[in-house]
């Protein structure tokens, strides 16, 4: 077991996004994960029902108990509820600034339902956003953020390059929801641009699929490796998850996380 990931989420009560789908994501790919609950969801793979956010000096102090003592080669953050808790999980960060940290901007859920308060963009553009090591938005996330429409591939790369000037490192910046037989997404490396192709997998279900890629890519910063190569990495697992889903559930349902576990003969 190789590399600390130290999850900052919301939890999935049908275990295909959020802290759920984070813990096996870091597990299959031989990391040791470790959470922070931000909130409890009622949800399944047609939709999200309710939501409680914890406290946020709980977050905090869930945060401080892990780091205290088993610590974290890297931190991802997912849903965040709110400006409260954005603002204690920043502090909790800028006391380690060695510790490089992963933002999925977790705005809506797949279905649609609110995540963040609409207030709390700003802040958690300021206090996190600013600082991250690996930004993880997808289009209609990033619309949020860059507050302009993102209607086609060549406006995808601006937006990547508009993101990365919030000050993350690195800009993932996913293209699965423009029309296409194949799935583009754009990294901005520092003045480094490139893509990640794939073939469009016609299937339903994709629930959890951002937490799952920046957990990925928070395993592999974790285990050493560097931010090309641990991007490259999280993009194949979660191709190869998309592609072997079990295809349980009603609606969207969940990736096969465990797809890299092997069963001994």
């Amino acid at each position: 077991m190789n590399g600390r990931v130290l999850i900052v989420a919301g939890s999935d009560s049908s275990g295909g996004a959020g802290i759920q789908a984070d813990i096996k994501t870091v597990t299959a790919l031989g990391g040791y994960a470790a959470t922070a609950i931000t909130a409890l969801t009622v949800q399944n793979t047609l939709g999200v029902f309710a939501t409680m956010p914890v406290d946020a000096i709980f977050v905090r102090q869930q945060m401080e108990a892990v780091l205290g003592d088993i610590g974290a080669d890297c931190i991802k953050t997912g849903m965040l509820c709110n400006g409260e808790i954005i603002a204690a999980v920043s502090d909790a960060l800028a006391a380690r600034p060695h510790i490089p940290f992963v933002v999925d901007p977790v705005l809506r859920s797949t279905s649609g339902t609110p995540l963040l308060d609409a207030a709390a963009i700003g802040v958690l553009m300021e206090r996190l956003i600013a600082r991250a090591a690996v930004l993880t938005p997808n289009l209609p996330e990033a619309e949020a953020l860059l507050g302009r429409v993102i209607a086609d591939a060549a406006a995808v790369e601006k937006a990547a390059h508009s993101l990365r000037a919030l000050g993350a490192a690195t800009v993932v910046l996913k293209g699965g929801h423009l029309d296409g037989n194949r799935v583009r997404d754009v990294v901005v490396e520092g003045d480094h641009c490139y893509a990640l192709e794939g073939p469009r997998v016609n299937t339903r279900h994709t629930h959890g699929t951002g937490c799952t890629l920046a957990s990925a890519i928070a395993t592999g910063l974790a285990q050493g490796l560097t931010t090309r190569a641990a991007i490259e990495r999280a993009h194949a697992y979660v191709q190869k998850a998309i592609e072997s889903a079990p295809g349980l559930g009603q609606g969207r349902g969940p990736l096969n996380h465990a797809h890299t576990v092997r069963d001994e003969p």
